[in-house]
């Protein structure tokens, strides 16, 4: 037979396949159609010795990535950089270099123990989505895993464990870290409520300003967490830790944030919960975060009035101003309705369980203000105070900004620190614009004078306190010395009272006896 002809016959019974596979769809019923393709699959699958696995990117109703998925595709990442032909290239670990990953609907060829093995990439979008002019998170992913069926037991007993094991380990290594920030307002075009940027925030503990032993105490509990997933499992416990930052402004609470995250390699969330519509949008933020992060509400006692007394006090006033009630209605004012025990759950309770390998991070300035309940051990586990700038922590920031270990001015400043309040973030101000002549001693003489004008101020303020605290306490002792007096005197009026009484009634007895006589 010539060439030509085996082309005709060739195109020939593609046509007659394309014209039937447009009269199966068009004119075949649905539920028929279904049948059909069912008993087609097993017709072909005699004749078919391979076997398919596939990994899709999302689980449960894309509620959750997949990690399986994820741990593939920074396994492939090594193979599809030497074999695919067609590639991406994101951003790498410390944005030095680009990682390349192949590209949708690329294969690559694996070999384990003498074996083929063959991965595919796929993707799909809905139909609904196929003309959208915004970018979409809705694309269906997958890899596809093809073997011929006498290797099954070793590709599932074996293979695929060995491929999660390298990849989670290549996606460590390799991975760049992100900052999330959730959405005030959830897009129509976007799935996830978390946007991000690249997080490279420099901040470690050998350059947080704070005593060596805290600082150490602090390291280790973290280290000793992020390696204790068996221990949570023992103890029936979701594997994560709270943490809850305190102290005034200006002492290094985000700072300890980014030496957290940098310590551990952890993604770091950043949650404001102003912009969190209710639970359930929260429930779903939760469910969005990966493992190894940090997630975090800042300034907690500022974000949202979660003492339970912001709906009585809205029906109260809603009570006594009904105008304020329709104006509000009117303009379709939207608040947040995440409440005490939306975010209670959000921490340990039942959903605090998807996921593992987290760090809930609180920060306040005015640790009264929270409620008991939100910060008793068990959900902050930590409670960690960031104080005012002691000498040892001087000493982390002038090796920082002066590059010196010791100074003759030290023994000064031990002095004046004990005596004197000031924050981190103030000493750095004050230390940052030195730096640049090289003078460590300008530096420190300029210093001493800052801290020697702080403690007179503070001096200042504290006579001041006490001289008002003497007002008072004078104020108040000339009241109680009146109302003494004004005792008294009811008193002895008292008595004069009874006297009378008693001279009227010793009269009384008189007369009648005279009377009798």
């Amino acid at each position: 037979m010539k060439t030509g002809e085996i082309w005709s016959g060739l195109g020939s019974t593609f046509a007659t396949a394309v014209f039937l596979y447009t009269i199966f769809q068009q004119y075949l019923p649905y539920s028929l159609r279904a049948y059909v393709e069912i008993y087609f699959t097993k017709l072909t699958n005699l004749f078919n010795p391979n076997i398919q696995i596939t990994i899709q990117e999302f689980s449960g109703e894309r509620l959750k990535s997949n990690e399986a998925y994820t741990a593939i595709k920074a396994y492939l990442m090594t193979n599809s950089s030497k074999r695919a032909k067609r590639l991406k290239a994101d951003i790498g670990k410390d944005n030095d270099n680009l990682v390349l990953s192949m590209d949708d609907h690329e294969e690559v060829t694996d070999e384990y123990k003498g074996v083929e093995l063959l991965w595919t990439s796929s993707s799909s979008t809905p139909q609904t989505q196929q003309l959208s002019f915004y970018p979409t998170s809705d694309v269906k992913r997958s890899y596809r895993l093809k073997f011929h069926k006498r290797y099954r037991e070793l590709v599932i007993d074996s293979y695929l464990n060995h491929v999660l094991k390298e990849g989670r380990a290549i996606g460590v290594q390799k991975r760049q870290r992100k900052l999330y920030t959730n959405s005030s307002t959830q897009e129509w075009y976007r799935k996830s409520m978390w946007s991000h940027v690249v997080f490279d925030h420099p901040a470690t503990f050998r350059t947080l300003a704070m005593d060596p032993e805290k600082k150490k105490e602090i390291m280790d509990d973290l280290v000793k967490f992020s390696e204790s997933k068996e221990y949570y499992a023992k103890v029936g416990k979701a594997w994560k830790r709270g943490y809850l930052l305190y102290g005034p402004p200006g002492t290094g609470k985000s700072t300890m944030i980014a030496a957290m995250a940098n310590l551990l390699n952890y993604d770091v969330y950043d949650l404001e919960l102003t912009s969190v519509k209710d639970n359930t949008q929260l429930r779903k933020l939760l469910i969005e975060t990966s493992d190894k992060a940090i997630i975090v509400i800042e300034d907690i006692d500022c974000s949202l009035d979660l003492t339970g007394q912001r709906a009585e006090k809205k029906v109260k006033e809603e009570e006594t101003d009904p105008i304020k009630k329709a104006k509000e209605e009117s303009t379709s004012v939207k608040e947040s309705k995440v409440t005490l025990s939306g975010l209670l759950n959000f921490i340990d309770g039942l959903w605090s369980s998807c996921g593992g390998e987290r760090i809930i991070v609180f920060t306040t300035n005015y640790l009264e203000k929270l409620d008991p309940a939100l910060i008793r051990r068990g959900r902050m586990d930590k409670h960690i105070e960031m104080s005012y700038c002691g000498f040892e922590g001087f000493k982390v920031l002038a090796k920082n900004y002066l590059d010196i270990d010791s100074h003759v001015l030290f023994e000064t400043m031990r002095t004046l620190f004990k005596e004197t309040q000031i924050t981190p973030a103030d000493i750095a101000e004050n230390l940052m614009p030195k730096t640049f002549n090289g003078d460590a001693e300008t530096s420190l003489k300029s210093l001493i004078q800052v801290l020697e004008t702080a403690k007179e101020e503070a001096r200042l303020k504290a006579v001041e306190e006490g001289r008002l605290k003497a007002e008072d306490e004078a104020k108040l002792k000339a009241e109680e010395e009146a109302k003494l007096k004004a005792e008294e005197v009811k008193e002895n009026f008292a008595k004069d009272e009874v006297k009378q009484d008693e001279s009227a009634q010793l009269e009384n007895e008189g007369s009648d006896t005279e009377v009798i006589a």
